[in-house]
């Protein structure tokens, strides 16, 4: 008798299994930018607040990470992704109940200004949310990597993926702009209610749907199954070095346009409104990631993981080089957009232009990194999904170093931390992502019975 529940190919049969993972794909961007338009309210309360409820989202990986990948070996795909989506909309409503509790009650204080309990409710609604992200992200990646059989297939659907991932991540701020308006000192995180509650019908409706979905099980799992391995993820080195690989790479994902951004509202660049400009640049670089993406989903199929991220990292080595060499008088008219003046072309220095084309070569690391790290895990992959969720909290860890680098030996400076953690993803292309743990089996043959 056949056994269905082997290792996927991707195919007809499970292209609703496939289509259900890139929705999936959307909803994380669109649950991880959700914290960015509405830390801008906050921000017109607390001036240092503006990021926080995005750090909240990405300290939760370092929480959620391992336990993530255990419930996927324990309970399976569909039942993970089913409580990631409960988890989710109970964060949407700790979030909704920061507009109507604690207003008018002081916490504690920062610089002498008073902090209400409201933000500290909306600080731990985010936490949750990020809870929810780092469990979906445990689903998706090795799912389609699963689906698409590994290797170059299994790249180009995570790519294809991760096209959604870009798309949703571009849209939510203009999504989210039509719906605020305006954010004065005065708006208040209940005049953005009515996006939290569309937040909330949109994680509902994903459960339902979900959870009539078939969605294949390769590692034939079982509710309350208790399954003992003589070895685990951190046997395979090149799985190993692949963890450290992510933990840099998101760092350099975020630390890029995150210090651009700095640079550009530095006014002794003389930027005329520096600020808004400086978010505008960024803007391109998240959209070339887009770009990027879609490239990569149309030639995983014929050009290997290891190869892409091999280009990408040398290419992005030789761009960040460029941005810190070639002075800032040299300038160069950029695309830029703010919601006052719409679409614009600003004078701005060329190194801004070299720093953000890297969204072209950052955008197809992430892929090719968990591809190459999981490429012979065989049922070891659930458990190592988990491990790199871990890591991505290398988005909050890597940009503050480089920040604080370049806020004492200047911002162009700061980008010596990216390329030497490029030069590392560069290595592990080259070099680190072999399997050399080949002998370690890998089926479920080898499974330890459990203790009596």
């Amino acid at each position: 008798m056949s056994n269905k529940t082997s290792t996927p190919q991707a195919g007809r049969s499970n292209a609703v299994a496939i289509v259900t993972m890139f929705f999936l794909f959307a909803m994380i961007s669109f649950v991880t930018n959700l914290a960015a338009p509405i830390g801008t309210i906050w921000k017109g309360h607390y001036e240092w607040a503006g990021m926080i409820g995005n750090f909240m989202n990405f300290l939760a990986y370092l929480f959620m990470g391992i336990p993530a990948g255990t419930m996927l070996v324990k309970f399976g795909y569909k039942k993970t992704a089913l409580a990631a989506l409960a988890v989710g909309a109970a964060g949407i409503l700790i979030q909704y109940l920061s507009s109507v509790v604690g207003a008018d009650t002081a916490t504690f204080s920062v610089g002498g200004q008073p902090v209400m309990l409201n933000y500290l409710v909306y600080l731990l609604g985010a936490f949750v949310c990020g809870f929810c992200v780092c469990m979906l992200n445990t689903v998706v990646n090795p799912m389609l990597n699963l689906l698409g059989g590994g290797g170059r297939k299994g790249n180009q659907l995570l790519q294809a993926g991760g096209s959604l991932n870009s798309l949703a991540g571009t849209l939510t701020p203009f999504f989210v702009g039509m719906l605020v308006g305006t954010v004065t000192a005065t708006t208040s995180i209940a005049d953005v209610s009515v996006l939290l509650w569309i937040a909330f019908a949109v994680f509902v409706a994903s459960f339902i749907i979900i959870g009539f979905v078939s969605i294949p099980e390769p590692q034939n799992n079982t509710a309350g199954s208790k399954r003992k391995f003589s070895h685990s993820p951190w046997s395979f080195r090149h799985t190993v070095l692949g963890v450290i690989g992510i933990f840099f790479y998101v760092g350099i994902e975020v630390g890029i346009p995150g210090v651009l951004i700095f640079y550009l509202s530095d006014p002794a660049l003389g930027l005329e409104n520096g600020v808004a400009l400086a978010g505008g640049i960024a803007a391109v670089y998240w959209l070339l990631m887009l770009v990027g993406r879609l490239s990569s989903s149309a030639i995983s199929g014929f050009v290997t993981s290891k190869v892409q991220l091999m280009v990408t990292s040398a290419v992005a080595i030789v761009l960040v080089l460029l941005a810190i060499f070639i002075s800032s008088d040299v300038r160069i008219s950029m695309p830029s957009y703010s919601v006052e003046e719409g679409f614009s072309m600003a004078q701005v220095p060329i190194k801004a232009l070299f720093l953000v084309l890297c969204g072209l070569c950052t955008s197809v690391m992430w892929g090719s990194i968990f591809n190459l790290a999981v490429e012979g895990l065989g049922k070891y992959t659930a458990q190592a999904s988990g491990i790199f969720m871990m890591m991505v909290v290398g988005g909050g860890v890597m940009p503050w170093i480089q920040e604080t680098i370049g806020r004492n030996a200047g911002w162009m400076n700061s980008y010596w931390l990216v390329i030497a953690m490029l030069a590392y993803l560069l290595y592990y292309a080259l070099i680190g992502s072999r399997n050399v743990n080949r002998e370690i089996p890998v089926t479920d043959e080898e499974q330890i019975p459990d203790a009596l």
